[in-house]
């Protein structure tokens, strides 16, 4: 007896299944179609992005090479045009470029992409700090002191690895502006700062020595 009702019940699910796949299964083709399509779009997209990270790698390396062979025109072109694709190498390429400007005795160039940087958000803070320092080490803010000490206030906190060098770049900003005794307090607080590398305690030390009146 309990066979029959076994049997009865597998038939009842059966139909079931039939009526539901004949009302529902177009539809469970296309997710299951569309689930396929989408996993292959992503796998696709990855290995495109490892292919492009690749050939810049290869572009990146390229540019250098033509550095250390002295053809610094050409290696700023590839520099530059990776620094506009954006990707892995962009952030570097720009440091490349700046740099080779620089050495060409293009400072506004240099300054130019060395603010470009320190402006981008995507960028990591990091990268963005250094920037800042060598736009206005380059001569950056138009040579303004009031606008290079507030551009190196932010880096001036306590806890910024990028303090030191910051400071003695704002105390150097103090002096063009005449406030020879803003400069002394900033070089004496180097100088006492045994967190400070040696060599810019000492160089902050002599600079108070000669600032103190």
């Amino acid at each position: 007896m309990s066979d029959i009702f076994r049997e009865i019940d597998e038939e009842l699910r059966r139909d079931n299944f039939l009526k539901l796949w004949a009302r529902y299964g177009r539809y469970i083709i296309a997710a299951a179609a569309l689930a396929l399509i989408i996993a292959g779009g992503i796998a696709a997209w990855r290995a495109h992005q490892l292919s492009e990270r690749r050939a810049q790698s290869a572009r990146y390396a390229g540019a250098l090479a033509l550095v250390r062979a002295g053809k610094t025109s050409d290696a700023a072109t590839v520099f530059a045009s990776i620094a506009r694709e954006g990707g892995g190498y962009s952030v570097l390429a720009s440091f490349e470029n700046a740099a080779l400007l620089a050495k060409s005795g293009d400072s506004k160039g240099a300054v130019a992409v060395y603010d470009h940087i320190a402006d981008a958000s995507g960028v990591d803070p990091a990268f963005r700090d250094v920037a800042l320092l060598l736009s206005v080490m380059q001569g950056g803010s138009a040579g303004d002191p009031k606008a290079t000490i507030a551009r190196l206030a932010p880096l001036t906190s306590p806890g910024n690895p990028f303090r030191p060098t910051a400071e003695e770049l704002t105390a150097a900003a103090r002096l063009k502006l005449g406030d020879n005794m803003g400069a002394l307090a900033v070089y004496k607080s180097l100088a006492d700062d045994l967190t400070v590398p040696r060599s810019l305690r000492a160089q902050a030390a002599e600079m108070a020595a000669a600032l103190t009146p």
